[in-house]
């Protein structure tokens, strides 16, 4: 037997026979999560088969440094082999296919090629990314001339396995930094962005993230967040496994490079480790005591006051759910309530009918489009406020060319597209007034028919047409102020607009980019809505090709959360979620407006209403 299980019994662990064809490693069966895997190491006078079986075996084991599945190789292999490098997925455990290679009288040199069809990759920084395509590598094995034991002398660097093996061996974990050009609010508060990376779920899951956290963001997003840790901070050398004591408090302990940290700075620091090991831990992790070198306290800091330090994502409820009703009108109701009522202020009056609306993350402001899609108003909500003339005008010829759903960020900034065919734009307004910047889209094909924004205001979620398919894609957002020529006129690249006045008099603009787009789900040929639905994950409504239309969560990584997808739904045209993910899922349907809360089935709401959003 390859693989040994601790704490409970286990029926059906994988077992290798001592005769006959090498066989394809099957996926190990999902496992209660207390359940640990350990590997066996390979016995006395085994075969090449057997050799590669079980090292194969053993990298889906909870064996942490892989001590075991060295022992399948020799020792200039395992000195050589760095499976941290990568994880390649693979829809099915790899197939092992034998090739005698040496002298076929002596027999002492085998290969084995390993296939499969690849579906994803995580890398040496923990980043999971889909990969489809094919999956080919090689497998060497000598016998020793004294021992007359088989063992790996070649073997492609990093972890190959399949993918049940990886839902069970690895989990997500949301790393947390804090945005570079995100709002600060008016206490001083910082905002957070969320950086997910996998770690092995029974192999020191906390060590393993404060290490990954110290390293600082990810390549994708260090453009756009930075971190409260000084660069060389790292955990002092011996520290060893870190977890929590029974009060849920947590010592960190560092190296010199942070014993000349400031209180303030320590802060940070301790706040973005609250905030990455809240999840992480059957019960949490309530505070934590940061040390130094010499391991006396740095500083100590417990989850109320981290809250006074970043305006994490779900610290705020929002108040209401809301939607246009069938007079054309905002309307809200409070998150779970039934009954609706007209939002304060014109666009709750009617004065311009709308088919959409967003409403900014304070509830204080809305954003509707006309009931043609070619106008965009802003009004307070507020009672009796006016609502003035458009702030934008679509020329697309039909309503389905013109705007989009607007989406507010967490600047108070709003931002919509233009989808007329002749002049497709991404547009924002700062504050939700004044001229339009127009925002660079580099390496956008196809055209923008929804934008979301996150609550971090640092990623944006568009579904973009092309050639009559839409896809679902996620994008890093830039902004830059660039000096004026004196006349107004920026000098910076193009997509800018109205900025202020410096003291020389010229004008400054605002230059906003959304770069490095990357595609999620691609499996699906039509994405019709979405909405983001935490600090990484967004609900998706589409079809796979030939298929029928399904609800879906996927990360911003594009893999799979885990738990179960929302239950399905008939004729959704339109979907709304909180980034508190404590709160219901809304859609629009062909039985009206529906709520789907967690552990239940979908509920109708109310029968004559469309387009549901939540602050956002």
């Amino acid at each position: 037997m390859y693989l040994g299980c601790a704490g409970v019994l286990l029926a059906g662990c994988a077992s290798m026979p001592d005769g006959g064809d090498l066989r394809g490693v099957e996926s190990t069966p999902r496992q209660d999560p207390q359940v640990r895997v350990f590997a066996l190491p390979p016995r006395e006078n085994a075969s090449p088969a057997e050799i590669v079986q079980g090292f194969l075996e053993a990298l889906t084991s909870d064996d942490p440094q892989y001590e075991t599945a060295r022992k399948y190789l020799t020792g200039k292999a395992s000195h050589q082999w760095r499976p941290e490098r990568s994880i390649t997925v693979l829809d099915d455990g790899p197939n092992p296919v034998a090739e005698h290679t040496g002298n076929r009288e002596s027999g002492d040199d085998y290969a084995f090629d390993l296939a499969g069809r690849r579906v994803a990759r995580v890398d040496g920084q923990h980043v999971y990314s889909s990969d489809a395509g094919s999956y080919a590598k090689t497998i060497h094995l000598v016998q020793d001339k004294g021992s007359k034991q088989w063992r790996i002398d070649a073997l492609p660097q990093g972890v190959v396995i399949g993918a049940s093996d990886f839902q069970r061996n690895y989990e997500s974990v949301n790393k947390y930094y804090f945005a570079s050009n995100g709002p600060t609010t008016a206490a001083g508060r910082l905002s957070t962005v969320a950086d997910p990376v996998y770690v092995r779920k029974q192999v020191d899951p906390v060590t393993q993230v404060i290490q990954a956290l110290l390293k600082g963001p990810t390549r994708w997003l260090a453009p756009v967040a930075r971190s409260g840790f000084p660069s060389g901070v790292a955990l002092r050398r011996g520290a060893g496994a870190l977890t929590p004591n029974d009060q849920n408090r947590l010592t960190v302990p560092l190296n010199k490079a942070a014993d000349r940290v400031g209180s303030g700075q320590c802060a940070r620091m301790a706040a973005q480790l609250l905030f990455t090991l809240q999840d992480l831990t059957p019960t949490g992790v309530t505070s934590v005591e940061l040390q130094k070198s010499d391991g006396t306290q740095l500083c100590a800091l417990d989850e109320d006051h981290a809250q006074d330090i970043a305006s994490h994502g779900t610290a705020k409820r929002p108040e209401y759910e809301y939607f246009i009703d069938d007079k054309h009108r905002l309307v809200r109701m409070t998150a779970g309530g039934t009954d609706a009522e007209q939002v304060p202020g014109a666009l709750g009056e009617g004065t311009a009918p709308l088919r959409a609306a967003a409403v900014s993350r304070d509830e204080r402001t809305a954003a509707g489009v006309s009931a043609d899609g070619r106008s965009l108003y802003v009004g307070s909500l507020v009672p009796d406020a006016p609502l003035g003339s458009a702030v934008l005008r679509s020329q697309g010829a039909s309503p389905d060319d013109r705007l989009t759903t607007p989406s507010w960020d967490s600047r108070g900034d709003l931002w919509v597209a233009d989808r007329n065919p002749q002049d497709p734009r991404l547009l924002l307004f700062e504050k939700g007034a004044g001229e339009p910047v127009e925002v660079a889209t580099p390496g956008l094909d196809g055209r923008i028919d929804a934008v979301r924004v996150a609550g971090d205001g640092v990623r944006v979620a568009l579904i973009v047409e092309k050639g009559g398919k839409t896809s679902l894609q996620i994008g890093r957002i830039e902004r830059e102020k660039s000096a004026g020529d004196g006349n107004g006129n920026g000098t910076g690249n193009d997509g800018g607009g109205a900025g202020g006045a410096d003291s020389g008099g010229a004008r400054a603009r605002t230059v906003v980019s959304i770069l490095e787009l990357r595609s999620l789900m691609p499996q699906f040929e039509a994405v019709t809505a979405m909405s983001w639905a935490g600090d990484s994950r967004l609900v998706v409504v589409g079809r796979e090709s030939g298929g029928v239309q399904q609800i879906r969560y996927v990360q911003v990584d594009g893999s799979t959360p885990a738990g179960s997808a929302p239950a399905s739904l008939t004729g959704v045209k339109q979907i709304a979620a909180s980034e508190d993910e404590r709160l219901p899922l809304v859609a629009f349907s062909e039985d009206g407006i529906v709520r789907l809360s967690s552990g239940a089935q979908w509920q109708k709401v109310i029968k004559d209403g469309t387009a549901p959003v939540y602050p956002g």
